[in-house]
């Protein structure tokens, strides 16, 4: 049938498999050093890759293809999402490489006026931690106890580490400036992990209510009785 596709050119591609860890149904593989079209039905079309592409290496074609095959597609998610996610993150941009984050990291020092002792360290326990950019599956999601964050509560919050990362894996997106929903990757990642309970923390604006309502619908999504908690600040960091 004839239907738009995303074609991907691989002269332009440096690799760095931002758009195969946001591909909803799993269709972007990393071979070779350069991002493929696993299969065209496994393409919706919808082209949340391209948004994320930094080279521009991903663009729209109408041409003869293979419909998209839903049911076909959900399989290969549910088989690539019970495997290790290492091999799309090994290689390209350092921003979606996936590690924890236990120790600092050796040579890094920072040069400041203040004793570091007295210095608040950072509870950052992972990386990467935009929503769109994790895995689906990691070693750091199992056991956790989960933090899905809108990016500027941590600005708002003087103690957001303290108060709110402190023990937990966290997740930041911002659901006004970022597009698509995130209900369907934190889905996925409720479902192939075995997530303790979740603290959704957002903003008093109106806007940011979208991470509440696209956490608390993967949740339902996920089929587990995983235990909600939402968190609202204010826009002078009180907890409301």
């Amino acid at each position: 049938m004839l239907r738009k596709i995303i074609k991907i050119d691989e002269n332009l591609c440096d690799g760095c498999a931002l758009c195969a860890n946001v591909c909803r149904e799993s269709a972007i593989t990393i071979r070779g050093g350069k991002a493929k079209l696993t299969r065209d039905d496994y393409c919706d079309g919808l082209g949340d890759c391209l948004c994320v592409c930094p080279t521009a290496a991903i663009s729209f074609e109408e041409r003869e293809t293979a419909e998209f095959d839903e049911e076909a597609a959900r399989a290969h998610l549910a088989k690539k999402s019970a495997e290790p996610q290492t091999e799309l993150l090994a290689r390209g941009c350092p921003s979606s490489h996936s590690r924890s984050l236990k120790e600092k990291p050796r040579g890094a020092t920072i040069q400041t006026a203040v004793n570091s002792a007295a210095r608040s360290r950072s509870k950052l326990a992972q990386w990467p931690v935009q929503i769109k950019l994790a895995p689906r599956k990691a070693a750091y999601f199992d056991g956790a106890e989960l933090l899905i964050a809108a990016d500027c509560c941590a600005y708002a919050s003087a103690n957001f580490h303290a108060d709110f990362m402190s023990g937990k894996t966290t997740l930041i997106g911002c659901p006004k400036l970022d597009s698509g929903n995130y209900a369907e990757k934190l889905a996925a990642i409720l479902s192939g992990n075995e997530i303790k309970n979740v603290t959704i923390a957002r903003m008093e604006v109106p806007c940011c209510g979208g991470i509440v309502e696209a956490a608390l619908e993967a949740a339902r999504r996920s089929g587990k009785d995983i235990p909600c908690r939402a968190v609202t600040i204010s826009l002078n960091g009180e907890v409301l």
